[in-house]
This record gives C-alpha cells, sequence and structure tokens, in this order.
C-alpha cells in the first residue's frame, strides 16, 4: 500500500542563531553548535556549512517518499520567520509554515546577548499558516496568561505548534485555553514528551475537537532503544486508546534526529511495523495531517530505488 506522508514536525533555518538559558545558539560547523556551554552535534556532519534548507530537506523527502512537511520553530535556533517566508514563497505545496511566538523571557535574553538587535515583540500572522508557542520555555508558563495570541490564532484562522512542558504542568491551563478558544486548532508537539511521567494527560487533550497530537522526536525521546523503536510503536497504540488513531500525527524532528538515524529510518519504523494496521499508518503517516495543515491534492511519491 503506498501512502500519503506529511511530517508534522521539521526545522528549517539559513543561518542558527538562537538563544536558551541566556547562553547562544550558533552553529559552528561540520553540523556542530554551541549549546549550554558545549559543543553538541545538532545537525547531520554532512551538513557542513550548517545551513539546514528546504532544498536539503526536500532532496530528503524525496527519497523518503514524504510528500508535504510542517516546518516548526523553536527558540534555540533563532527566530527563522524571514527564511521561511522565502520557503512558503518558493516551495508553497510542500511546506506549512509557523511564526515564532517570542515572549517577554525570549526577548529580554536576545536583548542581553545582542543589545543592537532586539527580538520582535509581536507576531506578523497574516502571512503564515500557523504560529509556534514554545511552551516548556515559556517564563511565565501558565498558557492562559497568552491567550491573547491564542485568540489572535483563531481569529486568523491559523493553527497553533506548541512544545509543552513535562508531563501535566501546562495541561490544565491548556485545556482552559482551548474551552476560550474553541474553534482554534492545536498540534502538541514531542508526543506529550511520552517518555516522562504524566505524558498521557497531555495526549487526553486531544479529545478536544480540534486538538491533535504529533510525534516530533519520537526516536530521540527512545533514541536509548534505537531502531525499529518497539517502544515507540507500542507508545502510538496507547494514544491510539486514550484519543483515537484519527488525532495521531507523524514528525520527525529534523535535522536533529538525523544526527544517529536516516530520514528515510524515521519513516520506515512506521511502515515495517506489524503491531499496525495500514489503515492506522495511512491515518498516522499523512492522512490525519492532511486534514489539519490543509493539503489538497497530494499523491504517493514514486519510490527511489537504491542501488544497494
Amino acid at each position: 500500500m503506498s501512502y500519503i506522508i506529511i511530517d508534522a514536525h521539521v526545522h528549517l533555518w539559513e543561518k542558527q542563531d538562537g538563544c536558551v538559558a541566556n547562553l547562544p545558539v550558533t552553529g559552528i560547523g561540520n553540523g556542530k553548535s554551541s549549546f549550554l556551554g558545549g559543543i553538541h552535534q545538532m545537525m547531520p556532519p554532512y551538513m557542513e556549512d550548517n545551513r539546514n534548507t528546504a532544498e536539503r530537506l526536500i532532496a530528503n523527502m524525496d527519497y523518503a517518499g514524504v510528500n508535504a512537511c510542517a516546518v516548526t520553530q523553536e527558540y534555540l535556533d533563532g527566530n527563522q520567520d524571514e527564511y521561511l517566508l522565502k520557503v512558503k514563497e518558493k516551495y508553497p505545496d510542500r511546506f506549512r509554515i509557523t511564526s515564532l511566538y517570542e515572549d517577554e523571557g525570549y526577548i529580554e535574553d536576545r536583548a542581553k546577548l545582542q543589545p543592537a538587535q532586539p527580538a520582535k515583540s509581536s507576531v506578523a500572522i497574516d502571512a503564515f499558516d500557523g504560529i509556534k508557542i514554545c511552551a516548556c520555555r515559556l517564563k511565565n508558563k501558565d498558557l492562559t496568561a497568552h491567550l491573547g495570541i491564542f485568540k489572535q490564532a483563531e481569529a486568523a484562522g491559523k493553527y497553533i505548534s506548541i512544545d509543552m512542558a513535562d508531563g501535566d504542568e501546562q495541561v490544565e491551563s491548556l485545556q482552559k485555553v482551548i474551552d476560550e478558544c474553541p474553534d482554534l486548532k492545536v498540534a502538541i508537539g514531542h508526543f506529550g514528551m511520552v517518555t516522562t511521567s504524566g505524558w498521557q494527560k497531555q495526549i487526553e487533550l486531544a479529545k478536544n475537537k480540534n486538538v491533535y497530537i504529533e510525534s516530533g522526536g519520537l526516536t530521540w525521546l527512545f533514541h536509548k532503544e534505537f531502531y525499529p523503536y518497539p517502544s515507540a510503536i507500542d507508545a502510538i497504540l496507547e494514544a491510539r486508546d486514550i484519543c483515537g488513531m484519527e488525532k495521531l500525527m507523524w514528525g520527525s524532528d529534523y535535522p536533529r534526529t538525523m544526527t544517529d538515524i536516516t530520514y528515510k529510518s524515521a519513516v520506515r519504523f512506521i511502515l515495517d511495523s506489524p503491531k499496525m494496521t495500514d489503515e492506522e499508518k495511512r491515518l498516522f503517516l499523512g492522512g490525519n495531517a492532511e486534514k489539519f495543515y490543509g493539503f489538497e491534492g497530494l499523491q504517493p511519491l514514486p519510490e527511489i530505488n537504491n542501488m544497494l
């Protein structure tokens, strides 16, 4: 069976220039970055110039049979709004993009590191498909304190991509936001931080009509187990039993997860799983995301033969 495949969690940048915990995050070459005071392999070493471009991702997408992607953002990469607008203009059929919500804490941190280039203080919604909220990194983690941006997204018909704090810390406040914004579409990232205590509470939020769960970083969370990630498959099935397979979306967290596996492997462990039915794979790999992100007219990509 051929599938339409949509990646609900990828990152792109021309230049990584972010900050976390008052420390800069910058690329230093060969896929390595300075991060939390040390040097880390942030992307595959073949990204020797540390440019994580749409063209490189598309090459991986074509080989892995991935039709389209939803690009999210992170404080540690820096604001990529300007670059993502270029990506959307050049490849409108393959990408959905988010604008990065910068809270008070991030703006203050950026101002300390680059006083001459302060972060923006508002979100320009119209040109983007959604808004990314790094909820786990907010200075004020009570999401009701940020209700304005959720209401703004709902009024504009945009979706929210959100990475929450571990476990159930922000579940109650997000439920209050959802109650206030019943028509707002929300994609909760990192599969609810599935390897942490209380992750099921985040999954339960997908019982709300317009709330979905995406699995960006799933292979990272089960990295110690490694391929073919049987416990990750079990977690998908547990989440299915909580909110229904029609609320779950596949995501890779490219390029960070590609430091140890290939992009194709991030798809293949789902395709090869004997525990999931063809219909469950169809929904999880792309059917649900096609509906959530509003992709139309997609057809399964032709397989590219491997010379091996």
